[in-house]
């Protein structure tokens, strides 16, 4: 298992995994870098070895970083007060807080490869910044009281959750609750990217489990609705982490995805 480090990023200490290129170029054209970015309460430790098999699996070199607060990067001082997340945190995220990381690790064009809030940041990014391609993973377009009703009962479930958590993050508590307070807070509700999405010019595709107990089909199906030329995938007994439950098929959808691009050919 490869070491992750820190960098600093608008003064702030983040954590990152570099992913050398496991096989050779499959094809003459260049490949894009692929950028792995988390869901609300991942980290690069909880990616676990995936990132490492899709590199692998597509010949491309890749990059995992933990979010402010998550896994081993800087934490957030009064996470609950003063540092709480403001409602636009992936905005932030996204156009402030990637490029310039993008820019640090001499990243262009990169095929981004995002879950749950994660698949949000990117479709933000993508939206304004030119990428190879994007694919989003149970990604939130919008706020579905479903996603509310599973979020508030992580709440409730905080106590078991922890020690399983404490393994990902260096402090689980900021983890957390930097993710379900403003998640659950009343300015979040509006929360809406739909108007972003006709901006993405470059190739995307959606996967969605039918189990997920964080979003609907909506989810993607409104991506398609605002951006005609996304592929979707959606993915029988799945629930929220299509890689973890279905991993086989996600790969599968990811090489299909990437012989689209014309800079990568399927195995």
């Amino acid at each position: 298992m490869l070491k992750a480090n820190l960098i600093s990023i608008r003064g702030v200490q983040l954590e990152v995994k570099h992913l050398p290129r496991q096989s050779p170029p499959l094809a003459a054209a260049p490949m894009p870098t692929l950028v792995f970015l988390h869901e609300g309460l991942g980290s690069v430790a909880l990616w676990k070895d995936w990132p490492e098999k899709v590199c692998e699996a597509l010949g491309c070199e890749g990059w995992v970083y933990s979010r402010r607060g998550y896994g081993q990067s800087e934490g957030i001082a009064d996470v609950r007060g003063t540092g709480r997340l403001p409602a636009n945190y992936m905005h932030q995220e996204a156009l402030q807080v990637l490029p310039d990381l993008l820019s640090a690790l001499n990243i262009s064009n990169p095929l981004l490869i995002g879950h749950s809030d994660g698949g949000t940041i990117a479709l933000i990014h993508a939206s304004q910044h030119p990428v190879a391609g994007c694919v989003v993973m149970a990604p939130h377009v919008m706020v579905e009281e479903i996603s509310i009703e599973a979020i508030s009962q992580a709440r409730n479930n905080f106590d078991k959750l922890r020690p399983r958590l404490a393994a990902f993050h260096k402090d689980v508590d900021i983890a957390f609750w930097q993710w379900n307070d403003v998640w659950l807070s009343q300015a979040f509700r509006n929360f809406d990217i739909r108007p972003l999405l006709h901006k993405i010019q470059a190739p995307l595709m959606a996967l969605q489990g039918n189990d997920d107990p964080y979003g609907s089909m909506a989810q993607i199906e409104e991506i398609a609705l605002n951006a005609p030329h996304t592929q979707l995938v959606k993915i029988e007994n799945c629930g929220h982490s299509p890689h973890k439950d279905q991993p086989e098929k996600v790969l599968q959808a990811l090489k299909y995805f990437s012989s689209s691009l014309g800079k990568i050919q399927r195995h």
